[in-house]
């Protein structure tokens, strides 16, 4: 039985790939805003609520969850926020600071407490995304924070030597997230959003089964790697 973190299991992927451990026996340790009533009382899933935007909550609210786990196998640091799909110049500063303070500082603090608290912990999987390296346009302050994650996994590598991190672009996911923005986007502005209309696209939960047969596979890479699950 593996030992588990997971953040932002309230939907989407995260909703699915605590779903996809807890079947497979494994125990499942879950930080986010929102529990959903279909894993609620699962007796292998702990979790701790907490709104990653409030980053003083962060490290309380994860030593408090991880009390008695003793060991971490993999970690997923799936939280995320998306923001409105619009042009650089359009994009107040203070959005970016909400999408970078959930996307890429929270991650800062998830990272510091778990160095802190000493777990063995032997693989973190930071999701990223394809954003963070072809920036189209519109995508502004996701793409600047996925870049940034992406960056930020690979400068704790260098210091976290007995584990293995990686950031991970997981494919095109239709989760409630991007189906908001997509559905609302100016696509002849945006390009890209018409490609996300008109390609194929994975459900959260066949995501989550492609990802978690991807994770052991990330390990033959080197550690701080930005990777995409479709080109593996």
């Amino acid at each position: 039985m593996a030992n588990l973190l997971i953040t932002g299991i309230g939907s989407g992927l995260g909703k699915a790939l605590a779903g996809y451990y807890l079947n497979r026996g494994d125990r499942v340790f879950a930080l986010g805003r929102h529990l959903p009533d279909d894993l609620a009382g699962h007796p292998r899933l702990r979790f701790q609520p907490c709104d990653l935007q409030q980053l003083e909550a962060v490290g309380p609210a994860l030593r408090k969850l991880l009390a008695d786990a003793g060991r971490l196998d993999l970690v997923i640091l799936n939280a995320g926020v998306l923001g409105a799909i619009k042009d650089m110049t359009e994009t107040p500063l203070y959005e970016i600071d909400w999408v970078m303070t959930v996307n890429v500082w929270a991650n800062k603090v998830l990272l510091d407490t778990l160095i802190d608290l000493e777990l063995p912990v032997e693989q973190i999987v930071g999701i990223s995304s394809g954003a963070a390296v072809n920036c189209n346009r519109g995508w502004n302050a996701y793409s600047l924070s996925k870049a940034s994650l992406n960056a930020l996994l690979k400068l704790y590598a260098r210091e976290m030597a007995g584990t293995h991190l990686t950031a991970l672009a997981p494919g095109i996911i239709w989760t409630p997230m991007l189906a908001k923005v997509v559905e609302t986007a100016d696509t002849e502005k945006y390009p890209s959003v018409k490609r996300i209309q008109e390609v194929e696209k994975l459900s959260p939960e066949e995501a989550a089964e492609r990802l978690a047969a991807t994770f052991p596979r990330l390990r033959e890479y080197e550690s701080g790697s930005f990777l995409d699950v479709r080109t593996l």
